[in-house]
């Protein structure tokens, strides 16, 4: 699906961008990957050359957190009511049936775990290939495995009991050497959505491993990252990038982005946020009033070591809300298969070679 700035009767996920967007792509030799479980889909968006950006959507069923082990070559993703392990193959991209020589790396389906509907948010890789999530539902950080539907690792410190009440609206995880360290909620609360109350005002940022709430009433907090070891958060509400001083308890504003604000990666100095556009039906944010300024689906380049906007990607149509931004380094044009279809079954890999099923004639 190719994509420019040029006048044409819309196409589906048609967007507009800043001319520099696709040479700082293709500069950075890059993909950004977004998912968005309003349009059900994962994205992937390169640069086709210094114009034109190009974009591949595949179906995911409430497709959210993306996580990504770079050194193994292998990218999750979580959906409606499971998460789904791919492992890259550049052979299996090179003789692509469909399109052969065109992509450079190729993400086929190895494993899901069946979670069941537990909501999950943010997805990370960890240590020794563990798979970190946020269960929102169950208000806990999980570890995923093949024995259960998820195995708890941590709980905020309020909540009393594991059980399906989305009860602080627990959202968002920063790694640390391998493991969770920080996690953002909607609010401390310990009754079944008791985050809706001050949805706006109530949002607080835990220490895992100090088992504490460090900074408190912030505006919907998502997406707590590390970067350069310092803790950077996206407010949703007041569509703000901040950095958080972890031992007092209070943030300053890197970039006053505007929109509803979520969904970050950071490559090199360039740090892309997502922007989401929130529908008026909307049970959750529809009625609150930041919400009408909320009005562009896209992505927002951020230059960090300037504080600058270096770049925008503004949806026209198809996707109105973007959970999880993630860029892939070293990618410039990647492919990935779901499983809704049987076209991922005819790819086969071997410790030593790789097959493609050939067509019946």
């Amino acid at each position: 699906m190719e994509v420019n700035n040029e006048n044409k009767a819309l196409a589906p996920f048609s967007c507009q961008f800043s001319p520099q967007v696709p040479e700082l792509l293709s500069k950075l030799n890059c993909t950004i990957a977004i998912s968005t479980y309003q349009a059900g889909k994962l994205v992937f968006i390169s640069s086709k050359d210094e114009d034109s950006l190009i974009q591949l959507p595949r179906n995911f069923n409430k497709a959210m957190g993306i996580a990504e082990d770079f050194e193994n070559q292998k990218l999750a993703v979580a959906c409606k009511d499971e998460v789904i392990l791919f492992k890259n193959s550049s052979e299996l991209a090179n003789y692509y049936p469909k399109a052969p020589n065109k992509y450079d790396a190729l993400y086929m389906p190895r494993i899901t775990y069946h979670t069941g509907a537990v909501d999950i948010h943010d997805l990370s890789f960890g240590s020794n290939g563990d798979i970190y999530a946020v269960n929102t539902l169950f208000s806990s950080i999980i570890k995923l495995d093949e024995n259960y539907s998820f195995t708890p690792v941590w709980t905020p410190p309020q909540i009393d009991k594991i059980t399906s009440e989305d009860r602080c609206h627990l959202n968002g995880m920063a790694m640390l050497n391998g493991k969770p360290k920080y996690a953002t909620a909607f609010n401390n609360g310990n009754t079944p959505q008791s985050w809706r109350d001050s949805i706006t005002s109530s949002g607080v940022i835990y220490d895992i491993e100090k088992n504490k709430i460090i900074c408190s009433g912030l505006p919907m907090p998502h997406t707590p990252r590390i970067f350069n070891d310092e803790l950077y958060v996206l407010l949703s509400a007041t569509g703000e990038l901040v950095k958080i001083d972890t031992d007092k308890g209070t943030y300053d504003v890197i970039v006053k982005v505007g929109g509803f604000v979520r969904g970050m990666s950071l490559h090199k100095d360039y740090l892309f946020i997502g922007l989401s556009k929130l529908r008026k039906n909307s049970s959750t944010f529809g009625k609150l009033d930041f919400a009408k300024h909320a009005n562009q689906a896209g992505i927002v380049i951020v230059h960090l070591p300037t504080k600058s906007i270096a770049g925008k990607i503004n949806y026209l149509n198809s996707l109105d809300e973007i959970y999880d931004i993630h860029v892939l380094k070293d990618k410039k044009r990647p492919n990935i298969l779901n499983t809704l279809n049987d076209d991922y079954k005819d790819g086969l890999t071997l410790p030593q070679t790789t097959f493609w099923k050939r067509k019946k004639e």
